[in-house]
């Protein structure tokens, strides 16, 4: 028996492509799995391609260069996050999931209120948060905490200045009265 299921447009995080490095490819498998628009940097693209990827967008390439039909390009001054992440709250996607060599979460507070990001490295993925926040995780999960700020949490123990344990199964929450906490999981 198999399943259909139909993905409307947007409803899937987007995928912005900054430097790809050694990310696992069976984790790019996950994130493209249900055909996001696929956002990648004009030096990423050739690796891109010849992973056998579809691109949709070119970040600042020159239009014309790229051998994928139907590929446009975005251009925007500056760094090339802002242009990725103005571009699309602009077009309106709600999320996106970013693929980078370094954990750089903290430089895109500004877009948080405006667009869910995820951001991956080739160790971690790393986010912003609510006070409120619960998440379900196995008893040993680990979390990256920079503590800028006294926040609580349950069922989570502190290992190393920024290492904190799940301690059982179950829900994690965090409580914290500044407006976002950035945490971040080992992958």
């Amino acid at each position: 028996m198999s399943s259909h299921h139909i993905v409307k447009e947007k409803q899937e995080p987007a995928l912005y492509i900054h430097q790809l490095g050694d990310f696992d490819t069976e984790y790019l498998g996950q994130l493209l799995e249900w055909s996001p628009t696929l956002i990648v940097n004009a030096s990423e693209y050739e690796k891109i391609i010849s992973l056998g990827l579809k691109v949709d967008l070119v970040l600042n390439g020159i239009d014309g260069t790229f051998s994928q039909e139907h590929t446009r390009t975005i251009m925007g001054p500056g760094d090339d996050f802002n242009t990725a992440l103005n571009y699309l709250i602009s077009e309106k996607y709600p999320a996106v999931n970013i693929i980078a060599a370094e954990n750089k979460l903290k430089d895109l507070l500004y877009y948080v209120p405006l667009i869910n990001i995820v951001l991956f490295t080739s160790t971690q993925k790393a986010y912003a948060i609510k006070s409120g926040f619960k998440v379900w995780k196995p008893a040993g999960s680990i979390f990256l905490i920079e503590v800028l700020s006294y926040f609580e949490t349950t069922n989570l123990k502190q290992d190393e200045d920024e290492t904190f344990q799940v301690l059982h199964d179950g829900f994690v929450e965090f409580i914290f009265d500044t407006e976002y906490l950035i945490i971040s999981e080992k992958l």
